[in-house]
Protein backbone atom coordinates (compact mmCIF):
# COMPACT_ATOMS: atom_id res chain seq x y z
CA UNK A 1 0.00 0.00 0.00
CA UNK A 2 1.23 3.41 -0.41
CA UNK A 3 0.11 7.15 -0.28
CA UNK A 4 1.24 8.46 -3.74
CA UNK A 5 0.66 12.11 -2.66
CA UNK A 6 3.02 12.27 0.37
CA UNK A 7 5.93 13.98 0.93
CA UNK A 8 9.05 12.18 2.47
CA UNK A 9 8.23 11.33 6.12
CA UNK A 10 8.52 13.71 9.01
CA UNK A 11 10.90 13.41 11.75
CA UNK A 12 8.56 12.76 13.82
CA UNK A 13 7.50 9.48 15.75
CA UNK A 14 3.84 8.68 17.75
CA UNK A 15 3.93 9.87 21.01
CA UNK A 16 3.95 7.77 24.51
CA UNK A 17 5.10 4.75 26.41
CA UNK A 18 4.89 1.76 23.94
CA UNK A 19 4.75 4.13 20.62
CA UNK A 20 5.15 2.21 17.97
CA UNK A 21 4.91 -1.59 19.17
CA UNK A 22 3.87 -3.75 16.99
CA UNK A 23 4.64 -1.55 13.35
CA UNK A 24 8.08 -1.64 11.94
CA UNK A 25 9.42 -1.44 8.52
CA UNK A 26 6.39 -3.44 7.10
CA UNK A 27 3.61 -1.96 9.42
CA UNK A 28 0.99 -4.01 11.38
CA UNK A 29 0.13 -6.40 8.99
CA UNK A 30 -0.40 -4.60 6.10
CA UNK A 31 2.59 -3.61 3.42
CA UNK A 32 3.31 -0.99 1.18
CA UNK A 33 4.40 -1.66 -3.07
CA UNK A 34 5.71 0.55 -5.58
CA UNK A 35 3.61 2.92 -7.28
CA UNK A 36 1.68 2.56 -9.89
CA UNK A 37 2.12 5.23 -12.57
CA UNK A 38 -0.99 7.42 -13.78
CA UNK A 39 -1.18 6.06 -16.93
CA UNK A 40 -1.51 2.72 -15.24
CA UNK A 41 -4.55 3.91 -13.27
CA UNK A 42 -6.08 5.29 -16.44
CA UNK A 43 -5.86 1.81 -18.16
CA UNK A 44 -6.70 -0.29 -15.57
CA UNK A 45 -9.36 -2.98 -16.56
CA UNK A 46 -11.97 -3.40 -13.74
CA UNK A 47 -12.59 -7.26 -12.42
CA UNK A 48 -16.53 -6.84 -12.09
CA UNK A 49 -16.87 -10.74 -11.24
CA UNK A 50 -14.45 -10.08 -7.86
CA UNK A 51 -16.24 -8.61 -5.08
CA UNK A 52 -14.80 -7.31 -2.34
CA UNK A 53 -15.74 -5.77 1.32
CA UNK A 54 -13.14 -3.34 2.45
CA UNK A 55 -14.18 -2.14 6.26
CA UNK A 56 -12.48 0.58 8.05
CA UNK A 57 -11.12 0.99 11.29
CA UNK A 58 -9.80 4.37 13.33
CA UNK A 59 -7.86 4.07 16.99
CA UNK A 60 -6.03 7.40 18.30
CA UNK A 61 -3.56 6.91 21.22
CA UNK A 62 -4.16 7.55 24.69
CA UNK A 63 -2.07 10.56 24.51
CA UNK A 64 -4.14 12.38 21.48
CA UNK A 65 -7.29 13.75 23.01
CA UNK A 66 -8.79 13.67 19.44
CA UNK A 67 -12.12 11.81 18.08
CA UNK A 68 -11.40 10.07 15.36
CA UNK A 69 -13.81 7.35 13.10
CA UNK A 70 -14.64 6.47 9.21
CA UNK A 71 -17.47 8.25 8.19
CA UNK A 72 -18.33 4.46 6.75
CA UNK A 73 -17.92 0.98 7.73
CA UNK A 74 -17.08 -0.74 4.47
CA UNK A 75 -17.76 -0.31 1.11
CA UNK A 76 -17.67 -2.62 -1.35
CA UNK A 77 -15.19 -2.52 -4.61
CA UNK A 78 -13.88 -4.35 -7.48
CA UNK A 79 -10.21 -4.83 -8.72
CA UNK A 80 -8.90 -1.98 -10.91
CA UNK A 81 -11.56 0.46 -10.00
CA UNK A 82 -10.81 3.37 -7.72
CA UNK A 83 -12.50 4.27 -4.19
CA UNK A 84 -13.32 6.81 -2.19
CA UNK A 85 -13.63 6.73 2.12
CA UNK A 86 -13.43 9.41 4.37
CA UNK A 87 -12.50 9.34 7.69
CA UNK A 88 -13.62 12.56 10.43
CA UNK A 89 -11.21 14.12 13.10
CA UNK A 90 -12.25 15.94 15.58
CA UNK A 91 -9.25 17.64 18.22
CA UNK A 92 -11.93 17.56 21.37
CA UNK A 93 -9.84 20.19 23.57
CA UNK A 94 -9.15 23.69 24.23
CA UNK A 95 -5.86 24.25 22.54
CA UNK A 96 -4.48 23.14 18.71
CA UNK A 97 -2.71 19.72 18.61
CA UNK A 98 -0.76 18.17 15.88
CA UNK A 99 -1.49 14.97 15.08
CA UNK A 100 -0.14 11.91 12.71
CA UNK A 101 -1.13 9.01 11.70
CA UNK A 102 0.26 5.13 10.72
CA UNK A 103 -2.04 2.69 8.88
CA UNK A 104 -2.23 -1.33 8.19
CA UNK A 105 -3.65 -3.39 6.16
CA UNK A 106 -5.29 -7.08 6.90
CA UNK A 107 -4.96 -9.99 5.75
CA UNK A 108 -0.97 -8.98 5.37
CA UNK A 109 -1.27 -10.57 2.47
CA UNK A 110 -3.52 -8.31 0.40
CA UNK A 111 -1.39 -5.03 1.45
CA UNK A 112 0.87 -5.51 -1.50
CA UNK A 113 -2.51 -5.10 -3.92
CA UNK A 114 -4.16 -1.78 -1.72
CA UNK A 115 -2.84 1.24 -3.28
CA UNK A 116 -3.50 4.66 -1.88
CA UNK A 117 -3.75 7.37 -4.15
CA UNK A 118 -4.45 9.94 -1.74
CA UNK A 119 -4.46 9.79 1.98
CA UNK A 120 -3.38 11.63 5.26
CA UNK A 121 -1.00 9.18 6.59
CA UNK A 122 2.53 9.95 7.81
CA UNK A 123 1.44 13.95 6.84
CA UNK A 124 1.39 16.28 10.01
CA UNK A 125 -2.04 17.27 10.72
CA UNK A 126 -2.92 20.30 12.73
CA UNK A 127 -6.06 21.03 14.18
CA UNK A 128 -7.44 23.94 16.29
CA UNK A 129 -9.66 23.91 19.46
CA UNK A 130 -12.71 22.39 18.46
CA UNK A 131 -11.72 22.06 15.14
CA UNK A 132 -13.45 18.82 13.14
CA UNK A 133 -12.21 17.94 9.57
CA UNK A 134 -12.86 15.27 6.90
CA UNK A 135 -10.01 13.29 5.62
CA UNK A 136 -10.13 11.30 2.37
CA UNK A 137 -8.48 8.25 1.22
CA UNK A 138 -8.57 7.45 -2.59
CA UNK A 139 -7.44 4.44 -3.09
CA UNK A 140 -7.68 0.65 -5.37
CA UNK A 141 -6.75 -2.63 -5.27
CA UNK A 142 -4.78 -3.43 -8.07
CA UNK A 143 -6.17 -5.80 -11.08
CA UNK A 144 -3.60 -8.57 -10.00
CA UNK A 145 -5.13 -9.40 -6.57
CA UNK A 146 -7.79 -11.02 -8.73
CA UNK A 147 -5.02 -13.60 -10.32
CA UNK A 148 -3.02 -14.39 -7.52
CA UNK A 149 -3.86 -17.82 -5.91
CA UNK A 150 -3.51 -16.75 -2.74
CA UNK A 151 -6.03 -14.21 -2.88
CA UNK A 152 -8.40 -16.89 -4.15
CA UNK A 153 -10.26 -16.68 -0.97
CA UNK A 154 -10.05 -13.19 0.33
CA UNK A 155 -13.11 -11.27 0.13
CA UNK A 156 -12.35 -8.76 2.79
CA UNK A 157 -9.94 -6.13 3.45
CA UNK A 158 -9.75 -3.95 6.61
CA UNK A 159 -7.78 -0.52 6.37
CA UNK A 160 -7.19 0.99 9.68
CA UNK A 161 -5.51 3.83 10.64
CA UNK A 162 -4.24 5.00 14.31
CA UNK A 163 -3.51 8.45 14.80
CA UNK A 164 -0.69 9.60 17.56
CA UNK A 165 0.34 13.18 18.84
CA UNK A 166 3.07 14.24 16.92
CA UNK A 167 6.07 15.28 18.75
CA UNK A 168 8.96 17.27 17.40
CA UNK A 169 12.33 15.25 16.94
CA UNK A 170 10.55 11.45 16.56
CA UNK A 171 10.55 9.71 13.50
CA UNK A 172 7.79 7.33 12.43
CA UNK A 173 8.24 4.20 11.18
CA UNK A 174 7.62 4.00 7.66
CA UNK A 175 5.47 0.67 6.73
CA UNK A 176 7.43 -1.37 3.65
CA UNK A 177 6.94 -4.17 1.50
CA UNK A 178 10.10 -6.69 2.27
Amino acid sequence: MQCRDRQPAPTLEPAGPGRGEGIGATGLGGSAVAGHDSDQIETMEPVKDRIIKVTFNADVHASLHWNFRPQQTEIYVVPGETALAFYKAKNSTDKPVIGISTYNVVPFEAGQYFNKIQCFCFEEQRLNPQEEVDMPVFFFIDPEFAEDPRMANVDLITLSYTFFEAKEGHILPLPGYQ
